[in-house]
């Protein structure tokens, strides 16, 4: 027995729920699973002592069971008892091989025996997403219908990567003013940080994922729209902004609003540059010329946000993108 050969020294509450929150992110099964049981093993397994390249050697079904081992041992420390069945780890399998490519290997960090029912008492009242959502694992519910129910975003049912912040903060608020609300339909967007990074990124992503991608780009982008176009799959989508960028698709008079709640209503001139198609130079030099400070991207976004108040907010082409996607997701289901 396990038991008999090791000594430990339990995980707290706390490291408990970090290391459950890593478990369940949206990220590939190997490469979480492993980083988190190796760190466990490393740190709370006191006899025998592995080093990370000791585990490196390990079989992968010896990582997972001394591993559910620390962690269920942790659990029993803290007066949690085991509930005896398997019901979230079978549905958390279920949903890995969902998404992910998995080899044979891989599947054996998933065939563990942690007590995932025990670990939701811990969890209960967490606000992060993926949290929510292994806690919902313990209905009977259809995992979907729990997602539409409450906002859960997970199981992710597709994955929109776009170029910036912008399209991070905004996308989302635009669809739920069109009832496309991107946490009940399993929308998980990835910002790339530049048209190059997207690139990076789909081809890293169609590699492992099952679910379909969503990519969006600037109009300046063909080159790496080319890029992307051979390793498409029937299932993905790209879509090129007709001109310019982001924000030069955001309607005027909600980039007005924006700037009169940021500014406390200052004069604004120059304003006909963003129907020009020059929004972030405006932007720049308006912050700047008014001694306020540098415009940020991310910080205008969540002003922009909290300035969406109806439909007359969203722009056509901005309805166009979200109807894509929209599309997208149906693709999966065909």
């Amino acid at each position: 027995m396990l038991q008999n050969s090791i000594k430990i020294k339990p995980l707290t509450k706390e490291q408990l729920i970090i290391s459950v929150d890593r478990l369940t992110r949206f990220k590939f099964t190997e490469t979480k699973y492993l980083r988190v049981f190796s760190d466990i093993i490393v740190n709370n397994l006191i006899l025998p002592k592995y080093k990370k390249s000791d585990i490196e050697n390990l079989d992968y079904s010896g990582i997972t069971e001394i591993a559910e081992y620390i962690i269920n041992s942790s659990l029993k420390n803290l007066g949690i008892k085991t509930a005896g069945t398997n019901k979230i780890n079978k549905k958390i399998k279920e949903y890995e091989n969902y998404i992910f490519k998995l080899d044979e290997n891989t599947q054996k960090f998933l065939e563990n025996n942690i007590n995932f029912d025990g670990i939701t008492e811990l969890t209960r009242y967490s606000a992060v997403k993926n949290l929510q959502w292994l806690n919902s694992l313990t209905e009977n519910a259809d995992v979907t219908s729990m997602r539409e129910t409450h906002a859960l975003r997970f199981p992710v049912s597709a994955v929109l990567i776009c170029e910036g912040i912008t399209e991070e903060t905004l996308l989302p608020e635009f669809a739920k003013i069109l009832d496309f609300n991107f946490d009940k339909k399993g929308i998980y967007i990835v910002s790339a940080g530049g048209k190059n990074q997207v690139v990076k990124t789909f081809y890293k992503m169609c590699e492992y994922l099952k679910i379909p991608i969503f990519v969006l780009l600037d109009s300046d982008a063909e080159e790496n729209y080319r890029e992307i176009l051979p390793k498409l799959r029937d299932i993905d989508r790209i879509y090129i902004i007709k001109k310019g960028e982001f924000e030069d698709i955001i309607p005027v008079h909600l980039l007005e609003k924006a700037l009169n709640y940021a500014t406390e209503n200052i004069s604004i001139t120059g304003i006909e540059r963003i129907e020009q198609g020059e929004t972030v130079e405006f932007l720049t030099d308006f912050f700047k010329h008014r001694g306020m400070h540098e415009f940020k991207k991310a910080e205008f976004a969540t002003i922009v946000k909290k300035n969406i108040t109806d439909i007359k907010d969203v722009s056509d082409e901005i309805k166009e993108i979200i109807n894509e996607l929209q599309n997208t997701l149906l693709t999966r289901k065909n």
